[in-house]
């Protein structure tokens, strides 16, 4: 963290906003509810103006000073929260490379590696490994024979990237996220299981973020693809050959099988579970708990399940649900007797 405070129009101009109110210092972000006099906070929602007047922040970040306490400074932009995160960045930017090799660390002799590159306590780096300018790799990382981790990416401790994988430029992967695992490939031989090899990389494209324990399967064949700005949150299994396009954020605990390409900008909500082999469009957003079992072709928002209810209110539905294809059948047979009944009636009026 910045240990200087900055000062209002200094934020304005370099960050592309006007500011309304006494020109104060402030030396970071906080929350509403958290923030001292010298930090800085953000307004995005009229409900919140509450705490705001509460709050003992002096300087905001807002749309419009309109209806907001006169005794505060104000950041006027067009996307608070956009703008609370590129200053919370700026004060707060991501540790740089240490340039130094923990004395712990295994390193084979014929990898590549840039002088500028950080090794952490107990990395193992294995034969033909390329290492690029201001990477960082934590304690206790390995990283697999002849993969590639591109300039300026972090590894955080206990990250496991598997032989020939990928990984491009300002990356930064979680602790215990798992790159480039076999897939889930078997063939049935009547009485057992054969392993089918899993021969296809693990490729993450540029400025990727990959959130803990995560794990993403190298290719059966072809490669598993996560595309450059992707973010991918905790708990997220992403199976062999997926294709994931770029800018798409998919939240923590979902599920991608096989082959599944999935496309540019969508937004996938926590605990999805997504078929393999289909292919959804670009600007999807699929909400929490969804289960997709065919392709989504067109852009928009979908939703699948049942929302939550209470427990004797469910008891009840699963008993009618349980007689559902019943009285499907009992609708249908009633539709047919009224068909005839109208034929009929109609024919009698034609012969009187």
């Amino acid at each position: 963290m910045q240990s200087i405070d900055v000062r209002l129009s200094d934020l304005a101009e370099k960050f592309g906003c006007e500011l309304i109110g006494e020109n104060i210092c402030v030396a970071g972000v906080a929350s509403l509810s958290s923030a001292a006099h010298s930090d800085l906070v953000f307004l995005n929602n009229e409900k919140f103006i509450d705490q705001l007047i509460h709050s003992k922040a002096k300087a905001v970040i807002a749309k419009s000073n309109e209806k907001l306490p006169l005794d505060r400074s104000y950041l006027i932009c067009r996307d608070p929260v956009l703008l609370f995160a590129l200053i919370a960045d700026y004060f707060n930017p991501r540790p740089l490379s240490q340039a130094s090799i923990h004395p712990t660390a295994v390193i084979a002799s014929d990898a590549v590696i840039a002088p500028d590159v950080e090794v952490g306590p107990h990395v193992t780096i294995e034969t033909g490994v390329i290492l690029s300018s201001g990477v960082q790799i934590k304690a206790g990382c390995f990283i697999g024979a002849n993969s590639v981790i591109g300039a300026n990416s972090i590894l955080m401790p206990r990250v496991v990237v598997y032989s020939d994988s990928m990984v491009g430029e300002r990356c930064v992967i979680h602790s215990g996220c798992v790159i480039g695992s076999d897939g889930f490939g078997n063939a049935w031989a009547r009485d057992h299981w054969v392993r089918i090899p899993q021969l296809g990389r693990a490729i993450i494209e540029n400025d990727v973020e990959i959130g803990a324990n995560t794990t993403i399967d190298r290719g059966a064949l072809d490669d598993t693809v996560i595309g450059s700005g992707a973010r991918l949150d905790n708990l997220i299994q992403i199976a062999h050959n997926v294709k994931i396009g770029s800018n798409t954020a998919i939240a923590a605990c979902t599920g991608i099988a096989g082959s599944a390409e999935i496309g540019a900008n969508c937004l996938i909500g926590g605990g999805a579970l997504i078929a393999g082999h289909l292919k959804i469009a670009d600007k999807v957003t699929i909400l929490a708990g969804s289960a997709v079992p065919s392709s989504l072709s067109e852009a928009g928002v979908y939703a699948s399940g049942v929302p939550v209810v209470p427990h004797g209110t469910w008891l009840k539905n699963m008993v009618h649900f349980r007689k559902l294809d019943e009285l499907a059948k009992k609708v249908k047979h009633i539709e047919k007797m009224q068909v005839a009944q109208q034929t009929t009636q109609g024919e009698s009026s034609d012969t009187n």
